[in-house]
């Protein structure tokens, strides 16, 4: 079987939130063959990759099988949260948009 380099956009939709200092970013894909695909390829690891030093702590992936989600976590990754933050985007949300743009191998073509 021939399989593709995909984003995450292609295969799922993201939502970002917020509490002090702490970002979360859940994704959702599309269908559930999406689901199976995001839980081996989209780890901690690729995440933390991703989003750089815009994280300097902790990433935790939490599992949601029965609404097929997946929800990072990511400690101080807000600049010390809204009240705190001189970010432009101090809430985070721009981090759905990022969380998108990772690039995948293996979706199948």
């Amino acid at each position: 079987m021939a399989v593709k380099r995909v984003s995450v956009r292609e295969i799922a939709c993201a939502r970002a939130g917020d509490k002090g200092d702490v970002s979360n970013v859940v994704v959702v894909p599309y269908e559930a063959a999406g689901y199976e695909f995001l839980r081996e390829e989209l780890t901690v690891e690729r995440v933390r990759e991703h989003f750089g030093e815009l994280v300097v702590g902790d990433i935790v992936r939490y599992e949601l099988p029965g609404i097929q989600t997946l929800n990072f976590v990511m400690t101080g990754a807000l600049a010390g949260g809204v009240t705190r933050s001189i970010w432009l985007d101090a809430h985070g949300k721009s981090r759905a948009s990022l969380m998108l743009t990772l690039e995948l191998d293996g979706w199948p073509a």
